[in-house]
């Protein structure tokens, strides 16, 4: 089974950065797609950023565009959420998923394997 832990989630001052890291327990993700997704108190669940793992093409939602970068690092079979700029509206619980397909998608529900998410709280 894939199993998937974040971390790099904290307290951070508006305008600051934070990196978040997923470590993946398989060896080889030779045609899985991955992506991170947030979810505040009360809110759905959200699309925030993807990269196909073969490819390297990425999608980010409009409202992180230009702020944050996603990344892979295959031999570390490792990815990763650089946040810079970070606003309060950022704040939620940041998740890493895993797709089967190599496709990128920014539907939740087309990803099969989950973190168990980490806090990202962004002060004003």
């Amino acid at each position: 089974q894939v199993q998937l832990v974040e971390s790099g989630g904290g307290l951070v001052q508006a305008g600051g950065s934070l990196r978040l890291s997923c470590a993946a327990s398989r060896r080889t993700f030779s045609r899985n797609a991955m992506g991170w997704f947030r979810q505040a108190p009360g809110k759905e669940r959200e699309f925030v950023a993807a990269i196909s793992w073969t490819v390297g093409s990425v999608r980010y939602t409009d409202s992180v565009k230009g702020r944050f970068t996603i990344s892979r690092d295959i031999a570390k079979n490792a990815l990763y959420l650089q946040m810079n700029s970070l606003k309060p509206e950022d704040t939620a619980v940041y998740y890493c998923a895993a797709r089967v397909s190599v496709a990128v998608s920014i539907a939740k529900d087309e990803y099969d394997y989950w973190g168990q998410g980490t806090q990202v709280t962004v002060s004003s």
